[in-house]
Parts: structure tokens; C-alpha cells; sequence
């Protein structure tokens, strides 16, 4: 069967004073029909840029400089603007990695669907309606008339994500190029996306560029893969054969990275009582103009005990509970009922200025450190902060920032830099320093990994417990992924609808799931029957 996508020696130029001359260097690419070609690399291996280019939209500082590129034998570089409008959505569709930037958020979901019918066909307004209903159906979103109507930020992550598809979808294309559709998601959500990518393909006959940098999603849904590094691609096959054969030294140290998913037994640690947590609760209410509107129990009921030096993961979904039971826990929000008992004492009654002088015993580092971090702020200072609002001299703090960088694997002359200078994983990285600034006793670390590359995610695992060691660290760790909870937890506590549903250690519960919930959530898991091959320097 011929390629219905050939990419031939391409290569694209970054503007002068970037990181390197080519974001593309001599690329070469087949994709057949009715075939999943996984694209698999770290951040700035230059896969978002090939898709990009595929599409002919890049940015104008950054040009292709050699190389062809044809679709079903066509060179699509040498189509005028206009013909390259036509050639986007009807014949390449593309899914792209963030819905909601890529969403028009003053638009309905609707609006936005049918606006490919209506540049690109004859179809009337009621046709077009009848089509979007149809594909927000096909790609399996409930209540595909209320979908329609919504805004962007009215749908879940998941939902967004489905509404992309659709869209690209909606005029049948005979190439999609998918650009880490599934990152952060949680694993169901995850596994129904890939499904539907799969079943779409094999219905369609479609061509699938899929670029991740996830392996677990490679095991679950190539055909063949590539990994790039660094704007090259230094391997390429059938998927069977890079993931269980890998030659490269790069692709043997991400695959090397992957958490595996068969947690060995550890000891209980018998410590001291660090947090005793009890009947929390936690629901948030809505006054409508004539009574109670929509209640939501976002924490019920929740009890859990964490030794002192032991780790504890709080697995489950979007929407289960995980991240307003942090905030209870740290008195970001306040809970409703229930007791937080920290070193034998219930923080809950405390006023807000008591809560200050114990608030230090306790420490959050957030799932997104662009976010929680003040971009008008140097970082040191931000790290300081802390100490410098608990009577620290800010020359002392600042120099301990200096320290706590080194201690973290960054540069301690950096502290005189802004959150923008540095990558995901660094910044990820200052979270941690600026939560160790004021000596806490238990690290609270919200989602701290779910959106980093697999070799970066395996490096701040490590960080995070060579610092538990070194430091004497009590840590809850939040995540919706179960290869990162076996990586990281002694125990292990499912939480589904703000409820704790099955709790213990966690290889019993990830090995021999008991409830309903856990089992779902563990069948889920991208690649579960992937087991990644021993290192060779193992």
C-alpha cells in the first residue's frame, strides 16, 4: 500500500540567537493509510513541529528550509495560501494539544464545528446542525444538544478534547495529526479518547500522525514509531520493535524512564502520627434567584491517618475530591466539617492568624508551577518569601534559596531569574525549593509530574525522594496516574466522588484491586500489559 503522507528530508530553520539552527534536521516520514505513527520525544524534540509544518503553520520566524512534503503525491509546499486552506480540514485534520487555547472561547462548541461545514461545504444551516449532532455523537459525548450550545470552558477536559476531534474529524480527513491529545488527562478519559481515535481510524481508513511522549500511550495505540531528539530522528520501526528492542541510547533511556506498574512490597512505616485526618468534608453551594441551587460534595466523609516519614498517594479522576482535599489540608480553603489533626492538634477551629504560626509544619507544592508562581517576580524572592514573611533578614533567605536550588539540581545563580526562563521541569523544581524554604514536616504535592516529559517526570520522582530521605519528609502525593503512585507511595487511598473507596497498601491495592472504581481505573492504564525491557546498564 503506498504512504498517503511522505515527509521527505525535511528541515526547518529557527530564527538567529535560538537554543539550536534547526528545529527540523532532515527529517524523513511515511504514513500509510489506515496506520498509527506514533511521534514520540521530549519537549523541544521538535515534534509539535513537524505536525506544525505538515500544516503549513508555523510561526513567520520560523521557515522550512529544505525538504518536501506530499500528501497522496501532491507537494503540498508548493500550494498557494488559498489551495492550503482548502487542504486543512478536508484532507489533513489536526488535533491539537491544548483544547482551550485552541478553542475560541466566545464561541459555542456548535458554532465552531460547523463554521469546517460552512467554509468548506454547500451544506445548509440545518444540515450543518444536523452534522454536528452526529459528530459530537460519534465521538461520544453525552447530551450532544447541550454540547453544542456550551462554551468551552462549560465542558470538561476530556469533553474539550472529544469537541477537537470532532471538528477535526468532521470532513472526514484522510490524515490526522494528533498533537499530545491526552496529556494530563485522566486515565479513563484517556483510555476512551484512544479508543476512539483507533475506532475512528480503522472506520475511516485515516492516517494517523500521533505525537506523545508518553510510551504507555505508544504500547496502547502505534502501528510504528519514531522518536525524535533534538530535531532528528534517531529511530524508527515497528512499535513491537521499539519498545521491546530499543537500539538507540536515547529511546532506551526514556523507555528506561517509564515507571513500571508491578510496585514491589514495602515495610509500613511505623513513625509517629505526622496528620490524623477525620470525617472531612468539604461541599460547595449555589444560592439561585429563587432558593438553592446546584450542590457539589467535593470532599465527604474522608478519613485517613499518614505516618510520620511514610508516603501516601491520593489516586482517582478529575472532579473525585484529590485537590479540594489539599486545599482543606493546608487551610487554602476551609473545610466544613470533620478534624485535621496536625501533631495531636485540630488546625480547623484555628483563626487565621494562629493557623500562621503553624502553617509552616506544612507545605504545598501545586500541580502548575507557571501558574502558582508570579511571573513579575524573580524567583529567588519568591522562593524567600516564606521566610522572609516568618522574620527571616531577606539577605538570610536569600542565600538559603541559593542553597535550596543547589539542593534541587538548579543553578543557584539563578535565583535572579524570572518563572519564563525556565522549562517545565525546572520550574516544577523551584515549587519544591520554595515549599522547602520554611523546613516544613509534611509536603503535600498536588499533580506535580502529570504534565511532564517521561524522563523529567522520572527525575523529579527521584528528587522528591532523596529529599524525603535526606530531610526526614512526610509526603502526600496527589495523582490520577497509578505507574506515578507505584513509583512513589507506601500506601496507597482511591478517592471517587469525594469519597475514599478503597484504601491500603499500595501493592495490594494497585496488584489485587477490590473495588469497582480501582479496577476501572487500573484497566484503564495506557499500555498496562507493556512491560518496559530492563536498561542495559541494569
Amino acid at each position: 500500500m503506498s504512504p498517503r503522507l511522505v515527509i521527505d528530508h525535511l528541515s526547518v530553520a529557527l530564527p538567529r540567537g535560538a537554543d539550536r539552527a534547526l528545529a527540523l534536521n532532515d527529517i524523513s516520514l511515511t504514513i500509510a493509510p489506515n496506520e498509527i505513527l506514533c511521534l514520540v520525544g521530549e519537549s523541544g524534540s521538535g515534534k509539535s513541529t513537524a505536525g506544525r509544518a505538515i500544516m503549513r503553520l508555523l510561526p513567520p520566524s520560523v521557515r522550512i528550509s529544505a525538504g518536501s512534503i506530499t500528501l497522496d503525491g501532491a507537494d503540498i509546499l508548493a500550494l498557494s495560501d488559498a489551495d492550503m486552506r482548502a487542504v486543512r480540514g478536508a484532507r489533513i485534520g489536526m488535533i491539537f494539544q491544548e483544547p482551550m487555547t485552541a478553542l475560541n472561547p466566545l464561541r459555542t462548541i456548535g458554532d465552531q464545528i460547523g463554521e469546517v461545514f460552512e467554509v468548506h461545504t454547500t451544506l445548509g444551516k440545518a444540515e450543518r446542525q444536523a452534522r454536528v449532532l452526529d459528530l459530537l455523537a460519534e465521538v461520544l459525548i453525552p447530551d450532544p444538544q447541550a454540547a453544542a450550545r456550551a462554551y468551552p470552558h462549560q465542558l470538561s477536559g476530556g469533553q474539550r478534547q472529544r469537541a477537537m476531534i470532532a471538528m477535526a474529524l468532521a470532513l472526514e480527513p484522510t490524515v490526522l495529526i494528533a498533537d499530545e491529545p491526552t496529556t494530563a488527562l485522566d486515565v479513563t478519559t484517556q483510555a476512551q479518547i484512544l479508543k476512539l481515535i483507533r475506532d475512528l481510524q480503522h472506520r475511516h481508513g485515516t492516517a494517523v500522525l500521533f505525537i506523545t511522549h508518553d510510551f504507555g500511550v505508544v504500547a496502547e495505540i502505534a502501528d510504528r514509531v519514531a522518536v525524535m531528539q533534538s530535531g532528528q530522528i534517531v529511530e524508527q520501526g515497528p512499535a513491537s520493535d521499539i519498545l521491546n528492542q530499543p537500539t538507540h541510547p536515547y529511546t532506551q533511556s526514556l523507555i528506561a524512564a517509564v515507571p513500571s506498574l508491578h510496585p514491589t512490597s514495602r515495610a509500613v512505616v511505623a513513625g509517629t502520627v505526622a496528620l490524623a485526618v477525620e470525617g472531612l468534608g468539604k461541599t460547595y453551594g449555589r444560592k439561585g434567584w429563587f432558593g438553592s441551587g446546584r450542590v457539589t460534595h467535593a470532599v465527604r466523609d474522608v478519613s485517613f491517618t499518614l505516618h510520620r516519614g511514610s508516603t501516601l498517594a491520593i489516586v482517582g479522576e478529575s472532579g473525585s475530591g484529590k485537590s479540594t482535599l489539599a486545599r482543606c489540608l493546608v487551610r487554602l480553603i476551609d473545610a466544613d466539617r470533620g478534624s485535621i489533626q496536625l501533631d495531636g492538634q485540630d488546625i480547623l477551629p484555628l483563626s487565621r492568624r494562629d493557623w500562621q504560626r503553624h502553617s509552616r509544619k506544612i507545605q504545598m507544592v501545586f500541580q502548575d508551577p507557571f501558574g502558582s508562581l508570579n511571573p513579575r517576580r524573580r524567583v529567588g524572592d519568591l522562593v524567600a518569601q516564606g521566610q522572609v514573611l516568618r522574620g527571616t533578614p531577606r539577605p538570610a533567605a536569600l542565600e538559603k534559596a541559593r542553597e535550596l536550588f543547589a539542593r534541587v539540581g538548579l543553578d543557584p545563580e539563578a535565583i535572579t531569574r524570572f518563572p519564563h526562563e525556565f522549562s517545565g521541569g525546572q520550574r516544577q523544581r523551584i515549587g519544591l525549593a520554595r515549599a522547602l524554604a520554611v523546613n516544613p514536616e509534611i509536603l503535600i504535592a498536588d499533580e506535580p509530574v502529570s504534565a511532564l516529559d517521561v524522563s523529567v517526570q522520572a527525575q523529579v520522582l527521584t528528587l522528591l525522594h532523596d529529599l524525603q530521605q535526606e530531610l526526614g519528609l512526610t509526603v502526600l502525593f496527589i495523582t490520577h496516574d497509578l505507574r506515578v503512585a507505584t513509583q512513589i507511595a507506601d500506601q496507597v487511598l482511591v478517592m471517587h466522588n469525594g469519597t475514599v473507596v478503597e484504601a491500603g497498601a499500595c501493592a495490594e491495592v494497585l496488584n489485587r484491586p477490590q473495588h469497582p472504581y480501582t479496577q476501572s481505573l487500573v484497566q484503564a492504564i495506557p499500555g498496562r500489559h507493556w512491560t518496559p525491557p530492563a536498561s542495559p546498564t541494569q
